[in-house]
């Protein structure tokens, strides 16, 4: 999630700005939308109402899997799941026997596979590790958004229900959920019978949990929140209703290995939403350019809503539609039935 080109194309906005010497982000505004608010190939945003389906802890539970051999974990302890649940509990692999355990603050569950030989991360993933920039996302780095065309979180969720509402009441993931302003919010509806809020950072983790205990009125019962890599979920093929991924595909490391298994856990019908940016009015020296980006960074940024397309396409996902508004883009996909 290196957000905005500081989101978009990652924390280093000296580099982009050298790179693309215009206005304000470096990219003449994009054209108008013919909707003063947004331009959108999707359908209008709709009041929703749903039931959540009705799971029992065990079940929900049995869509967490080992993220080595992918094979179903047991839930040891309280096997309600959800925020208080965390607490004494651990999670086990009957296969390779790896044993999955909460963090020293039981904000969460740890579904990671353990870098013992001290591999390097690439930026833009270690910048949002830093407990500096948990604290800053919510406190003034997510209303810089706006600068690209993002309409902000509560408009971003009413687009977000329009999109989702095939599979409303079901379960959904909030990938790379940061700070877990989209996880609050889907639980807070009412409308999933279960949101885990996924992340790679341990301090965006304990964020989002800091801020549920200072909301006395938060559903806690169908909450859960896992550290886990996005190219490595663990979760059961064909387990999960609903995949959501707020300003962070420009922030994967490897886009296409993220989006196959975002794929992969979705259930037939189920339904990928994200939202990045594409500056498709750049330079055109940018475009060999990106590469090196990408590699020197870990950052990936999008010049067409077409290469969106073609992620999604080469992921097995279909159905492929898009709302813009300037740089800002929030996609859809489904997986076939």
């Amino acid at each position: 999630m290196v957000r905005l080109m500081a989101t978009i194309v990652g924390n280093n906005v000296s580099l982009v700005s050298a790179l693309l010497p215009i206005n304000r982000l470096g990219f003449k505004p994009a054209p108008k939308p013919k909707s003063p608010i947004l331009a959108s190939r999707a359908s209008s945003v709709a009041i929703l109402q749903a039931q959540p389906d009705h799971v029992s802890g065990e079940t929900k539970s049995t869509i967490l899997a080992c993220p080595i051999c992918y094979e179903r974990v047991t839930w040891n302890g309280n096997r309600d799941l959800s925020m208080d649940s965390i607490s004494g509990s651990s999670l086990q692999c009957k296969s390779c026997n790896k044993l999955y355990c909460g963090d020293y603050k039981d904000s969460h569950i740890d579904l990671t596979i353990d870098n013992v030989s001290g591999e390097p991360l690439p930026a833009s993933i270690e910048l949002f590790r830093f407990p500096w920039m948990s604290f800053l996302y919510e406190r003034g780095w997510r209303q810089c958004f706006a600068l690209v065309g993002f309409p902000g979180p509560e408009k971003e969720f009413e687009m977000i229900k329009d999109y989702l509402k095939p599979v409303l009441g079901g379960n959904i993931i909030d990938a790379s959920c940061g700070s877990g302003m989209f996880s609050r919010l889907f639980a807070k509806s009412g409308l999933f019978s279960l949101v885990v809020a996924l992340d790679f950072s341990e301090t965006m983790l304990r964020q989002c949990y800091d801020f549920i205990k200072q909301d006395e009125s938060f559903p806690q019962e169908n909450f859960i929140m896992v550290r886990a890599d996005i190219s490595r979920l663990p979760f059961g093929s064909s387990s999960v209703a609903a995949v959501h991924a707020g300003a962070a595909l420009h922030c994967w490391p490897s886009p296409s290995a993220a989006v196959a298994e975002i794929s992969r856990v979705l259930r037939p019908g189920g339904l990928f939403v994200a939202t990045t940016c594409v500056f498709d009015d750049a330079p055109q020296y940018i475009e060999p350019l990106r590469q090196n980006i990408a590699r020197i960074s870990g950052m990936n940024f999008y010049l067409s809503e077409k290469e969106l397309e073609d992620l999604c396409a080469s992921c097995g996902l279909v159905d492929f539609k898009c709302t813009r508004n300037r740089n800002f883009v929030m996609i859809s996909a489904k997986k076939p039935v």
